[in-house]
Order: structure tokens, then sequence, then C-alpha cells
């Protein structure tokens, strides 16, 4: 996965939470951005501007692979919501790859889990478009 001079990698989180957002494409014209760690108020930043340099890439359909995700908070959330909202007006899709509990019970529990398509595996994702 390498889109860019940094190989699309951004390390980090607050005091010491593993985090790392890597963008790339997961088939022909669909983006592609995977997830680890904690995905809080002071990594989703690094998750929004990876969504953004494939928006700007032409990328208007991605998806968001979740599953080595720890931790997921509403800062995190309003990320994904401002995504699928930015690809919709685009004619995209945003298909998110999760199954975790730490991810699926806050989508769950704010009813997100209705509004995105959500599959277990990259492969089911791919087959979304």
């Amino acid at each position: 996965m390498v889109a860019d001079g940094d190989g699309g990698r951004a390390k980090g989180g607050g005091i010491g939470a593993p985090f790392a957002s890597m963008r790339g494409v997961l088939g022909e014209g669909v983006g592609l951005v995977q997830l680890e760690g904690e995905v809080d108020l002071a990594t989703a930043p690094a998750f929004k501007a990876d969504i953004e340099q494939l928006l700007a890439d032409g990328y208007v359909n991605v998806v968001v692979d979740l599953t080595r995700v720890t931790f997921i908070d509403s800062t995190a959330l309003g990320v994904l919501i401002g995504s699928v909202r930015r690809l919709r007006e685009r004619d995209g899709r945003l298909v998110l790859v999760a199954s975790g509990f730490p991810v699926m019970r806050p989508l769950t529990l704010t009813g997100l889990d209705r509004v995105f398509t959500i599959v277990a595996t990259r492969e089911e994702a791919a087959e979304q478009f």
C-alpha cells in the first residue's frame, strides 16, 4: 500500500497509544485506508487526511479497513460520516471492513451500522463496486 512519498502511512497517537493509517488501492478505481490501533481525537486527523488524499487523487469509491482497530471514538465516527457524504456527492461509495467488538459496538449503539455498508473481508468489500 503506497500512495505518496511517506508511504501513505501516519503513525502516532496520544500517550503512547498505537496507531497507523495507511493509504493505498484495493482494486481498479477503489481506494483503501487501513487503520490500526486507536482511532480517536488525537489520531482521527491522520485518518481524515488519508481520505482527503484519496479524493484528491480521484477515488470516489473507498474501502476503510477497520479490522485492526482496537478503539474508535465519536471523532473517528464523524470522519466516517463526513467521508460517506463527500463520496455520495461524487456518486461514490464507502464500504467498511469490520467485524470486531471494538468497532461494531459503537457502530451498532449509534445506529451507524444501518448507514454504512459493512462487510467482514476486503474481498467482500471489493465485490461491492
